[in-house]
């Protein structure tokens, strides 16, 4: 199966999304195979997983940075990987990007009302005072004191603040669609959530979707309608929220989430089962299902044979042959 089973008014289309990275003597990063999803307008979707298993790459394929090796990005019906040079810098006004680590995507030459006026420039939109006022208010509505930061530079704030400049520079356009490359996970815990409740402010105001990537499930549950769960670039199950965290059906997820630390110092102890072995190399992946080297489940099948997504309840998708729940009848 290479499209989401039930997919229903489509904002942002991603379709056998595959990226590779080429190595000397002929070899690839597998970095992404045949990603699909689809988001709604108005909606977020949550993509988790470890460290290197594609989520970042997935992210900036999406923006087209780089462009995807294979498959098509859709956004309102508009084709991102068709577009070049003038057309595709017109539609990226569209879709925007808050990169991980907040302080490094700030240049420090800058001042930050140059910063987050700079999409405006490029853009060529307004007078320099109509985008001096724009930025001002722009800061404002991210929780900053527009006086006091508009000639300051990146280094004289903290980490959570620079996170609240770059989300003004990524608004600054009025994008419909917001990818969070790890948005908040450079942050302290405090900070984190500060910063959460602003993207669910804004996201709400300003009718937002977005695209959430994260290893920490729990800040995932916090901002996600859905979640899609990734293992060395492949989609491995992708629900609603509230189902992924109540009644996952892929033991990939289910180990992610046994994971999870108990945030109750009273809480009973629990067992923690986590699964043995490293990340396999995505330059070599596995044969069958990529998960199968690490699986408490794994049989010959999945040795042979790559296990397809398909709905085991409505809205609810996974790829493997022995999922944890039974199939509907």
């Amino acid at each position: 199966m290479n499209a989401e089973p039930g997919k229903i008014d489509t904002f942002l289309a991603i379709d056998n999304l595959t990226v590779e990275y080429p190595l000397q003597g002929g070899r690839k990063v597998h970095a992404v195979t045949d990603f699909t999803a689809h988001v709604k307008r108005g909606e977020t979707l949550g993509l988790v997983g470890e460290s290197g298993c594609g989520k970042s790459s997935a992210a900036r394929a999406v923006m087209q940075l780089p462009r995807p090796t294979r498959g098509k990005v859709t956004l309102d019906g508009q084709d991102l990987t068709g577009l070049k040079g003038r057309a595709l810098q017109q539609a990226r006004r569209r879709f925007q990007m808050i990169f991980q680590d907040p302080i490094a995507s700030l240049n420090p030459r800058m001042n930050i009302r140059d910063i987050v006026a700079a999409p405006l420039e490029i853009a060529g939109i307004g007078t320099e005072e109509e985008r001096t006022q724009r930025v001002a208010e722009m800061l404002e509505k991210v929780g900053l004191n527009a006086d006091q930061a508009m000639e300051r530079r990146p280094h004289e704030f903290s980490g959570g603040q620079c996170q609240r400049i770059s989300i003004a520079r990524a608004l600054i356009l009025e994008p419909d669609l917001l990818v969070c490359d790890e948005a908040v996970s450079a942050l302290d815990v405090s900070v984190q959530a500060q910063v959460l409740n602003l993207l669910e402010e804004l996201k709400k105001e300003l009718g937002l979707t977005m695209l959430f990537i994260s290893h920490d499930l729990a800040v995932v549950k916090h901002v996600s309608d859905r979640v899609a769960v990734m293992y060395l670039g492949r989609l491995c199950e992708l629900a609603d929220a509230e189902t992924i965290y109540r009644q996952p059906v892929h033991p990939y997820t289910r180990t992610l989430l046994d994971a999870v630390p108990e945030p109750d110092p009273d809480a009973p102890e629990r067992e923690i089962n986590l699964v043995p072995g490293e990340l396999p190399s995505p330059v070599n992946p596995p044969s069958g299902c990529p998960f199968r080297t690490r699986c408490p489940r794994a049989s010959e099948q999945c040795k042979a044979v790559m296990p397809e997504l398909r709905e085991i309840t409505r809205g609810h998708i996974v790829a493997c042959h022995h999922p944890l729940v039974p199939e509907a009848g």
